[in-house]
């Protein structure tokens, strides 16, 4: 399953890996559904590292799941941060996933086993 986001600078199409983490899917497509990012800013944008988006508030520190609670991280070890693209839950620490994610901007391979990837 895939997704188109529609930004300013054009869009993006994210392939879904909803087998493999189906919370994250099931609660990225219900927001998307639900017209929940629409409007969000990227807040956090750092080169060469990643982009961030899907907090409300644009302050980076807000965002619920569809279960109005962080949920648990849902880490495969044969999904990597090992390429430019890679979309995964953005957290404070383990099992603290609400509505942001981001995108890697290359290899991150610091990052596995700490953010839920799930496109």
């Amino acid at each position: 399953m895939s997704v188109t986001l529609h930004t300013d600078v054009g869009d993006i199409k994210i392939e879904l890996y909803c087998e493999q983490c189906p919370k994250a899917c099931e609660n990225f497509l219900a927001l998307c559904a639900s017209d929940y990012y629409n409007g969000c800013l990227f807040h956090r944008n750092i080169k060469g590292f990643i982009v961030q988006t899907g907090d409300p508030t644009g302050s980076g520190k807000g965002g619920n799941s569809i279960w109005g609670k962080k949920f648990e991280d849902e880490f495969k070890e044969e999904l990597k941060h090992n390429a430019r693209g890679i979309v995964s839950m953005a957290n404070n620490g383990p099992n603290t996933n609400g509505s942001q994610f981001f995108f890697t901007y290359g290899e991150q391979p610091h990052l596995d086993l700490k953010y839920t990837i799930f496109g």
